[in-house]
Order: structure tokens, then C-alpha cells, then sequence
């Protein structure tokens, strides 16, 4: 399962209590997120977000990206699978054509090619996708502090992340489930809350 979104859209709030919801009703779940979830990942996670002198080439952030993601892969997602339990990710593939192809106008193909270099066959089952307008999610994000070097984009950069993540929840077969994360917290976690319902329902989870 991945939990995808913009800037400021509380997807570490929701993440919290969807796991604690989850892990409550006894599944066994491991939390991670993209870019990140080891140590070395992390690491390249850091160059990323981190505001530099030298300006970060296109290719060379799709190629970060896709690096981290391989080694989270096989150190984390493959071994968590393998060993029956749910993993609930922090962002995946779907930021990767929302932020890369959406928002820095990359070619679908080259991230497509290497989404099945990295990943194979694996995919997420379920895709959590927390939208608000870009001026609520920015004010929240100034609101965290000091801004990354993602979020000092501009407007229209986040205008058409958004707009692909829209696009991609609208031609998915199912996979998406959009909530509205301009409504107060309560109402979203409500939303979540029912979500994880449906799942445990529909994945056979024993309550």
C-alpha cells in the first residue's frame, strides 16, 4: 500500500494513524517511505531534498530516485513481502511520474523503463491519495519550517503535480482512492479509518 500526495497534504499525520489503526486490528505492517527506508537511501534521500549550490540536473534526480528505490527494495519491501506482512510506504513509483514527469516535464518512457528495471512485477495493491489545493498545502508546508528544495518550487510546478497525480487516480483500474485533505483532520482520519476497514474486509484479515 503507498500513500501519495503534494506538499503539505498531512500524508505523515495519516500514515501514523492509518498504521496504528491497522496494526491494532493485528496486521503485521512495516512503515517505510520513498526516498528513503535505509540507511543508504536515506543518505541519497538527504542530496535530494537538501537545498545545494549546484544545480540538480533533471536525469540526475530520476536517476537518485531509482537508485534509492532499488536498494529500498530489495533491503526492505522484498524481505517484508516475502515474510507475509503488509508494507504501508510514504510515496513510490506514482511521486516519481507525478513530481518528475508532471512537474519537471520528463519522458513517461524513461521513468516507465526504469520503473521495470527496479521494480519488475512489484506494484502497489492499494494507493491512498491525499489531494488539497496547492495554496492549503503549501501554507501548512511553510507552517512545518524551513522549506526542502522541493517544496521551493513554484506555483505552477505543484499545479501540475497535482494535476498528474489527478489523472493518474482518474485512469486507474481501482488502484487510487482519493480523500479530500482540506477537510479537518478528524474528517480525513475518518475517511482513513473507514479505508482500513474496507481493506482488512477485502484482504481477509481476521478482527
Amino acid at each position: 500500500m503507498t500513500i501519495e500526495g503534494g506538499e503539505g497534504v498531512g500524508k505523515s499525520t495519516n500514515i501514523k494513524h492509518m498504521a496504528e489503526a491497522l496494526k491494532g486490528k493485528g496486521v503485521d505492517l512495516v512503515v517505510t517511505r520513498e526516498p528513503g527506508g535505509t540507511k543508504l537511501a536515506e543518505s541519497i534521500r538527504q542530496i535530494l531534498v537538501q537545498v545545494q549550490d549546484e544545480t540538480v540536473g533533471n536525469l540526475t534526480e530520476l536517476l537518485l530516485m531509482f537508485a534509492a528505490r532499488a536498494q529500498h527494495i530489495e533491503q526492505v519491501i522484498e524481505p517484508a513481502l516475502a515474510a507475509g506482512k503488509w508494507v504501508l510506504c510514504d510515496r513510490f513509483t506514482d511521486a516519481t511520474y507525478a513530481y518528475q514527469c508532471g512537474g519537471r516535464g520528463m519522458s513517461r518512457k524513461k521513468v516507465s523503463q526504469l520503473e521495470q528495471l527496479v521494480q519488475g512485477e512489484l506494484r502497489p495493491d492499494y494507493t491512498l491519495l491525499l489531494d488539497a489545493p496547492i495554496d492549503t498545502g503549501m501554507e501548512r508546508a511553510r507552517e512545518r519550517g524551513e522549506l526542502d528544495r522541493f517544496e521551493r518550487e513554484n506555483q505552477d510546478f505543484f499545479q501540475r503535480v497535482r494535476s498528474t497525480y489527478l489523472d493518474m487516480a482518474q485512469q486507474s483500474s481501482g488502484r487510487f482512492h482519493v480523500i479530500d485533505a482540506s477537510l479537518p483532520l478528524l474528517e480525513v482520519q475518518k475517511c482513513v479509518d473507514e479505508i482500513c476497514q474496507e481493506l482488512l474486509e477485502c484482504w481477509g484479515v481476521r478482527q
